[in-house]
């Protein structure tokens, strides 16, 4: 078992959440606290030269953008900004502008997908942002959409977003228990 390996992975797929080292020891049966501390400081070294970084904020560790990337990922995004959205990018946008504030994992479990990379993409293109964080277990980001979703759609407000079929809206919004 190539202990680090694990490690870098589940911090892949964790995304902006990052995990806890117990989190980290719990998904992989591993007692030993220290190890895993020395994996990830080797990792951090490794991530060094790299556009992306391994960091710890508020004892969760995850992988983030370094900031020198950041005019070229914009740079990526502004010459897509007026293209058309994939029904995927609707749906989720959709869903944000509608049941706002919301955390990933909500609308992951109303759209039945993951959607972490297409809020990504929304944030990238100004569409949506995190604007808070819940104030529960793991604090999980809560997104909203932005004034620039308004102005592509040609909105003063969201009160002006058309009403939803009620069947539809009730299926959409039902509460995930």
């Amino acid at each position: 078992m190539n202990r680090k390996a694990i490690i870098e992975g589940l911090l892949y797929v964790s995304g902006e959440e990052g995990l806890t080292l117990d989190q980290l020891a719990y998904c992989m049966e591993c007692d030993d606290l220290e190890g895993i501390k020395k994996d990830i400081e080797a990792l951090k070294l490794e991530y060094e030269t790299r556009g992306v970084e391994l960091v710890e904020f508020a004892s969760r560790y995850k992988f983030v953008t370094k900031e020198f990337v950041y005019p070229y990922a914009q740079k990526l995004y502004e010459d897509t900004k007026m293209v058309s959205l994939s029904q995927a990018a609707m749906e989720t946008l959709a869903i944000i502008a509608y049941k706002q504030p919301i955390t990933r994992v909500e609308i992951e479990e109303i759209r039945g997908v993951n959607c972490e990379v297409m809020l990504k993409k929304l944030a990238a293109r100004g569409l949506v942002e995190a604007t808070d964080r819940l104030d529960t277990i793991g604090k999980p980001l809560l997104y909203c959409v932005t004034k620039e979703f308004l102005d592509a759609f040609q909105l003063e407000t969201l009160e002006e977003l058309p009403a939803l079929n009620t069947i539809k809206q009730e299926d959409l919004f039902a509460e995930v228990e």
